[in-house]
């Protein structure tokens, strides 16, 4: 008797799909499909919290009651002696991982709320969980291709449903481009290959630093809180706990708010007496963070030259001194970091590294600007309206509010609207009609002044480059857009980007280089 019916082959596959790919990208839909047949429900292929179901999948329960029957009938026939070539073995462990993982998901779930709450401890379903993965796995005579270990299934079922819960729940957006930055976000946890991830990959992922790119207001603190939130953190079966606790494990530091001699005292600590307030000894960042923990260094692009070569030391030997020490110690975490720099013009003009640059670009994560959410997706304003508005108002206020900041911008702003504050400037325009019934966006200021600029010119004082620098970053300004910024200038849009004064666009776009 074959193990497996061609009709059951076909559901395996389809689980075996859904199971290793990204659960975020259009390609899930035509799984779901395929596991379901007839049953499959049409949904959107963005799947995100605002969808018509409140975010909800109506195909998931429905697979996973057709594996649960699917997954004992299997197990029996094993047991009953069934032969089985690898492939269907490594099928079947698929499966019945995709089993498992469904009856506990909400468990895990609320493991992730009691977290932040400091109630963690010994884990009571410990003991259920271990028999289930015994029940189904512990087979005479049958080897499977990954770990079957329960602390380790334990410990990866609980990752992916913080990796999912971060990822679905805090980067919101029904448009494509948020829909590819939360697969962009799943890939730098799980990275493409989710089976090599199992085989070993999960205990050696923190060596890799992640760079978040993109523009201010964009959303690069909500990717990096991801990523770092959604670690591996191992589970001890003797003490029924994890090894730590993941809700105190993301280190948040903006290099752009602390001086120059702080920045390092608060990466690397200091020993007493290093400098002028230096009162006792003191653990830096790097120090404090444990092996399942990541610290995020905001505004990496404001680095100071000799700091860079310090973080490529601890990117490249794993190894820092604190302030005013010769001992070695050593960092453990994971290191993300994020710019709305263009790096590789700031390299060129020599203010950025290239080979620390080098060590952080192996995972880049690109946020997208509200400019690319909504363009050809006009509905995608209101969906994130409501997000907003649900933040400042009482539920039964949120419609209302969300109808008049909608109108406010489509009747005062226009479509066109280049949005460059991105989500950060449409939360201030809802916040604005809330109080006032209207959003008034700041002109983009002009530090240098029109005058200036042709007095310079008269005077011949700038350089071809100079002028090319300064009128392509001022028509960016303007338009918002590359391809637009290009036309206009009659050059191509790979050129006008790499002639973008980054810190000129700060200042004409008014804002503090924050993410």
């Amino acid at each position: 008797m074959p193990l497996f019916e061609p009709a059951e082959r076909s559901v395996m596959e389809a689980v075996a799909t859904l199971t290793s790919g990204n659960p975020f990208l259009p390609e899930r839909v035509a799984a779901e499909q395929e596991a379901l047949g007839e049953e499959f429900v049409a949904t959107t292929a963005v799947w995100h919290v605002e969808a018509d179901l409140n975010g909800l999948n109506p195909n998931v329960p429905r697979i996973s009651e057709r594996v649960e029957a699917l997954g004992a009938s299997l197990r029996r026939r094993l047991v009953e002696g069934c032969s089985a070539t690898p492939r269907e073995l490594e099928l079947y462990q698929i499966l019945t991982f995709y089993l498992i993982y469904q009856r506990y998901a909400e468990r895990w779930m609320d493991l992730i709320r009691q977290a932040p709450l400091g109630r963690g401890g010994k884990v009571r379903c410990w003991d259920e969980f271990a028999a289930d993965v015994a029940h189904f796995f512990e087979l005479p005579e049958r080897e499977f291709p990954v770990s079957t270990d329960p602390a380790f299934l334990f410990a990866l079922g609980f990752q992916l449903r913080r990796a999912f819960h971060h990822t679905f729940r805090r980067i919101y957006g029904g448009s494509m481009p948020a829909a590819r930055l939360r697969a962009a976000v799943w890939r730098s946890i799980f990275t493409h290959d989710f089976r090599r991830y199992l085989r070993g990959l999960h205990r050696r992922l923190g060596d890799v630093p992640t760079l978040i790119v993109g523009e201010s207001g964009t959303g690069k603190e909500l990717a990096a809180r991801a990523i770092g939130l959604s670690r591996f953190v191992p589970f001890d079966p003797d003490t029924r706990s994890f090894a730590s606790n993941f809700a105190q494990s993301f280190h948040p530091l903006n290099l752009s708010a602390f001086s120059r001699p702080l920045i390092e005292s608060e990466l690397f600590g200091h020993k007493r007496g290093a400098f002028t307030g230096a009162l006792e000894d003191r653990k830096g960042w790097l120090e404090s963070c444990g092996a399942e923990g990541a610290v995020f260094l905001d505004e990496i692009g404001e680095l100071a030259a000799d700091v860079q070569v310090k973080l490529l030391r601890v990117l490249q030997s794993r190894s820092f001194q604190r302030v005013g020490e010769t001992g070695e110690r050593r960092f453990e975490g994971k290191i993300l970091a994020a710019t709305n720099r263009d790096l590789a013009a700031e390299m060129a003009a020599g203010r950025f590294r290239a080979d620390f640059y080098y060590r952080l670009c192996a995972d880049v994560v690109r946020t997208p600007t509200l400019r690319e959410q909504l363009a050809g997706e006009p509905e995608e304003l209101r969906n994130l309206v409501v997000v907003l508005a649900r933040r400042l108002v009482d539920p039964e206020e949120v419609e209302v509010l969300a109808d008049e900041t909608v109108s406010w911008v489509e009747t005062e702003l226009g479509a066109e609207y280049s949005w460059p504050g991105n989500v950060r400037e449409l939360e201030q325009c809802v916040r604005s009609v809330l109080v006032r019934g209207e959003y008034r966006p700041a002109a983009p200021p002009r530090p240098d002044g029109a005058e200036d600029l042709v007095a310079q010119l008269r005077e011949g004082e700038l350089s071809a480059d100079e002028l090319l620098r300064r009128y392509c970053t001022e028509v960016y300004a303007r338009v918002g857009s590359y391809e637009e910024a290009a036309r206009r200038l009659g050059l191509d849009r790979r050129t006008v980007k790499a002639r973008i004064d980054a810190e000129l666009l700060e200042r004409l776009r008014g804002e503090a280089p924050d993410s």
